[in-house]
């Protein structure tokens, strides 16, 4: 699933800057509190009780704390004020820091691969892991659970697709405790080479986490439309309005995690100038106070109704 394929349509999308940039803002420092205590934990209990996979998941918890600290800095500057350079203001800013999340996983993702392609290689090296290792695995799946849960509820509730992928950075991270849990319950149970397997398929999750939010963003970045469910509710808000016969060429293009829209609207051709550009006016209000979009470009098409086409005494 892509981030907007997570983000619930049932919930009210209109959200002031104001208020998405706290919310993205408490629950990122409540994420960095998290990764930084399993962090510490993850990767000193690893080297000491000698388990390549917690080491690798404590690495996976740093990269989490990196992103943390990068959606911190987009979530800033995304919320500026449109400029004389920017005239429709910063939002994009939130798509590059999901792009640079998805990078950072997938160089995280791949460097496990490699650390633990090498210990499969001398598998005599793998040394058996001290039992705290594994109560360590356990409390960092509840943590990260929990924190994706929180992370995502908030997420969805301002719509926001950057903290969508910081949630799920967070989810994938309790994933790969899980698999690192059962790697030591395996060495543990004196098949030591399940660490370093574990850790591999950690790494392989990662990786594969880090290119799908990375390719999305980068369709993001070169205008990429919403999905047809959402077109559909704007064109509806548009020929529901007062005045307007019908609506063509609605296209939308992704701005961060807002829509900027442009649609031609069918109007009596018989009104005046004034009149029609009213009604446009109208539809542009009324979605974007429906609709997570942030500016609406209207073009007036005249509409003639076919029972006035042959009007008594025309030819």
């Amino acid at each position: 699933m892509t981030p907007d394929e997570l983000l619930d349509d049932s919930e009210d999308p209109r959200h002031s800057p104001a208020e998405r940039a706290a919310a993205g803002a408490r629950s990122t420092w409540v994420s960095v509190g998290v990764n930084l205590v399993l962090t510490v934990t993850q990767i000193v209990v690893g080297l000491l009780a000698k388990s390549q996979g917690l080491v690798a998941d404590g690495l996976h918890s740093l990269s989490d704390l990196v992103a943390d600290f990068v959606v911190l800095f987009a979530g800033h500057h995304a919320r500026k004020d449109a400029d004389e350079d920017h005239p429709y203001g910063h939002q994009r800013f939130e798509t590059a820091a999901s792009l640079v999340l998805g990078l950072l996983l997938l160089g995280v993702g791949l460097g496990m691969l490699w650390s633990a392609a090498t210990k499969l290689e001398a598998p005599e090296t793998v040394q058996p892991v001290h039992i705290v290792a594994l109560w360590v695995a356990g409390g960092a799946l509840l943590a990260k659970e929990l924190l994706f849960r929180y992370m995502l509820a908030v997420a969805k509730r301002v719509k926001s697709s950057m903290l969508v992928a910081n949630a799920w950075h967070a989810r994938s991270d309790a994933a790969s405790s899980l698999v690192v849990g059962l790697g030591i319950i395996g060495n543990l149970m004196g098949y030591p080479i399940l660490d370093p397997i574990a850790a591999a398929i950690v790494g392989f999750m990662v990786a594969k986490m880090g290119w799908g939010f990375g390719w999305d963003a980068m369709h993001d970045l070169m205008d990429r439309a919403v999905d047809e469910q959402e077109v559909e509710a704007i064109r509806r808000t548009l020929r529901e309005t007062p005045g307007v016969s019908d609506v063509h060429d609605v296209r939308t293009r992704k701005m961060g995690d807002m829509i900027v829209v442009d649609a031609h609207l069918e109007v009596d051709a018989t009104l005046t100038v004034e009149a029609g550009h009213d009604i446009a006016v109208a539809a542009r209000q009324r979605v974007l106070q429906r609709h997570r979009v942030l500016n609406l470009m209207t073009h007036v098409d005249p509409y003639r109704r076919p029972d006035l086409d042959h009007r008594p005494g025309q030819s």
